[in-house]
This record gives C-alpha cells, sequence and structure tokens, in this order.
C-alpha cells in the first residue's frame, strides 16, 4: 500500500481510510510530458549504444502486427506497446532516466492502454513506432530523438484533444 501511495494511486486519510486517487487531466499531460523529454534523450543514447540484436528485438514487436488488422489485437499490441517504449528507455543505457521514469510507468501503461482504442491511436501508433526503430537502425540520434518525442507529444495531444481522463 506505501508503494501505492507513494506512486500517487491511493491516499491514505487516518481515521477515514484509503481512497484512489485520481489523477486530472493537466496531471496526466504534465506525466506524458515529462515522459517525452525522458524517452526521446533515451533514443537520442540508444541510436548509438544498442545493440544490433536489441534493434532486431525492437522491430520483432511489431512483426505479428504486420500481417493482421491491428484492432484484431489490441491488447496484444498494447503489451507490445509498453514493452517497446520501455525497451528503448532501456537501450539507450543510462540508469539515471531508467529509474526516472520508474516512477511513471504505471501511469503511462494505463495511459497508452485506454488512448490506444481511440479513434486511429492503434494505427498510428504502428507506423510512429517504426519510424522510430528506422532512425534507430540508422543510428541517427537527432532523427530518434525527435521522432521519439513527437509520437508521445501526439499522446498528449490526443489526451488533450478527446478529454478521455478526468478534468
Amino acid at each position: 500500500m506505501t508503494v501505492l501511495e507513494q506512486e500517487g494511486f491511493v491516499r491514505s486519510v487516518p481515521r477515514r481510510g484509503i481512497f484512489v486517487v485520481r489523477k486530472t487531466k493537466r496531471e496526466i499531460l504534465e506525466m506524458i510530458t515529462v515522459w517525452a523529454a525522458l524517452e526521446g534523450m533515451a533514443a537520442h543514447l540508444a541510436a548509438t549504444r544498442a545493440s544490433a540484436a536489441d534493434l532486431k528485438s525492437l522491430r520483432r514487436l511489431f512483426n505479428d502486427f504486420e500481417q493482421e488488422p491491428p484492432h484484431a489485437h489490441t491488447n496484444e499490441y498494447s503489451q507490445a506497446n509498453i514493452a517497446f517504449h520501455q525497451a528503448i528507455i532501456r537501450m539507450g543505457g543510462c540508469n539515471l532516466i531508467v529509474d526516472m521514469t520508474q516512477n511513471l510507468l504505471l501511469h503511462m501503461r494505463a495511459i497508452r492502454a485506454v488512448s490506444i482504442r481511440q479513434e486511429n491511436r492503434l494505427e498510428t501508433s504502428i507506423r510512429e513506432h517504426t519510424g522510430i526503430i528506422d532512425a534507430l537502425e540508422s543510428r541517427d540520434p537527432e532523427r530518434a530523438e525527435r521522432l521519439v518525442r513527437e509520437h508521445t507529444l501526439g499522446l498528449a495531444a490526443h489526451v488533450e484533444k478527446h478529454g478521455v481522463f478526468p478534468a
């Protein structure tokens, strides 16, 4: 319970109980913005540090989704999506970025899981992930950083526009 409280998911009130904390849209947008900065830097680093095997496994995450309509496997795609973003952070090789993103990971997982099912986010996500992988494989740090940042800020724009979370 202490971990949930530290992560901002619950709040304990003495003699009243434990309550689930709902994030405001502004808080969600701030989390996404911070994640974009951290993951963007990780992608910049990963473009020069990631092994060929790491990049191959990153591309393999999405091979199955190119053969069939992605909507047929939304849950599987959602899991691959989270694995993709975690892999980029790990491939950057910066332990501080890994540690800092751990505090946001549960929130980002929930945000992405909800938003991936809306409008055309799934198709957009697949297309953008492919571009990010191409930039990493090309060993282009600036392009990788820019594409990751734009991808994540696109999620923020989606959340802002659709108001899918509490205001």
